[in-house]
């Protein structure tokens, strides 16, 4: 039974009662509930990873496809007709241009996304092999090899180009961190380096190199004539030891870094003479999915009939760009390297990344693509028409 309020109006309400006089109204409820559903909502979205936010987006220009003509070239007879040439456009496929000179070329228009862009990090899971001596490079799934995922990235136009091609490799990087770093930063990253397995912090300075675009190669010490006299370091590979002796010293030398291409030789005059010796070695690399490249220090070898032999992917230097280590020689050098280039569709250069010869480079490459040249990295020289 309900009481009297004016007979009893002082008296003392009870808690429910007052709470309930004091409700918020609808709107003030509704209200409450939506920003507290909207922080909770804002919350989520903060803590929810975004799969595709920060993807890097590359803006890249094609140029324009023009005639471009080679020194060599003449003034052309006003009524003489050029026979249609097919050209190649950046995605490989031919197109028919518009009459030009036998002497002339067009200029590729390739996306170049970055001179320096980084190589992929080494290393990769599926191309390494656990072994008692450490990491050794081997050919993973779906047969992919180290020297395709671990080479820089050239385009189709550029290897199909009929333009002269020219690969330097510069060897002895990573025995002085200061010329090394050196070299890394001033040369373009078409320019291939050759790692010498006694430095130190070797990965480290692979590394580095490779994140600044640059292919690198294992230069794998070989005994020369005179040895021990004339002696490239330990674990050498001789012409006098068991296959069995020198398959532990190529695994020791191989797991020293990761990331590398292929393998280049270091002096190795009398190894590279003896086919018996140097076998087993060239067949252990094509194993493992890599690539040889000889220097143009050593005159009698056998190594392009022993790849033949293994099936090694192999090919061999023309000049030794800095066998006088002096700016003139070196020039004098690149330019014969040039006419070989002319001469065959492509050359490749070896040096040693002395200060000098990393100067010397940097100016000549500065210059090369208005001769009509393309500096290639050594891998490329293995692919399209070259390989």
């Amino acid at each position: 039974m309900s009481r009297d309020e004016l007979r009893q109006p002082l008296r003392k309400r009870s808690l429910n009662e007052r709470l309930w006089a004091r409700r918020p109204s609808p709107l003030l409820s509704t209200s409450l509930l939506a920003a507290t559903a909207f922080i909770a909502i804002s919350a989520w979205a903060i803590h929810t990873p975004l799969p595709f936010a920060g993807e890097p987006i590359v803006t890249a220009a094609i140029p324009a496809v023009e005639e471009l003509k080679t020194a060599s070239t003449t003034a052309p007879d006003e009524e003489a007709v050029a026979e249609e040439t097919p050209a190649e456009d950046e995605s490989g496929s031919i197109q028919i241009e518009a009459p030009i000179e036998q002497d002339s070329y067009q200029t590729e228009a390739s996306i170049i996304l970055s001179p320096r862009r980084p190589l992929k990090k080494a290393p990769v899971d599926d191309l390494i092999e656990i072994t008692t001596v450490g990491q050794l490079p081997r050919i993973g799934s779906k047969n992919k090899k180290p020297s395709d995922v671990y080479a820089r990235n050239t385009p189709m136009g550029v290897i199909h180009s009929d333009r002269p091609k020219i690969a330097i490799l510069l060897g002895g990087m990573g025995l002085n961190a200061k010329l090394t770093q050196q070299a890394v930063k001033n040369l373009p990253g078409d320019v291939t380096f050759a790692f010498a397995p006694y430095g130190n912090n070797l990965q480290t300075q692979v590394d580095k190199a490779r994140a600044d675009g640059h292919e690198v190669l294992l230069q794998l010490p070989m005994e020369p004539v005179g040895y021990p006299a004339s002696n490239p370091g330990p674990k050498t590979l001789l012409a006098s030891v068991s296959a069995e002796e020198n398959m532990d010293a190529l695994h020791w030398h191989m797991s020293r870094f990761a990331g590398y291409t292929g393998i280049t030789n270091y002096m190795g005059g009398r190894l590279l003479a003896s086919p018996e010796a140097l076998k087993p070695v060239m067949a252990e690399m094509r194993k493992r999915g890599l690539i040889y490249l000889e220097d143009a220090s050593t005159a009698l070898t056998v190594s392009e009939t022993v790849a033949a032999e293994t099936k090694l992917p192999e090919r061999r230097a023309q000049v030794v760009i800095d066998s006088d280590p002096t700016p003139q020689s070196i020039a004098a050098a690149l330019e014969l390297l040039e006419g070989e280039a002319k001469a065959n569709g492509f050359a490749i250069g070896t040096g040693s990344g002395l200060e000098v010869t990393v100067d010397a480079v940097k100016l000549w490459a500065e210059q090369l693509q208005d001769r009509g040249i393309l500096l290639v990295p050594v891998s490329a020289i293995f692919k399209g028409r070259l390989g």
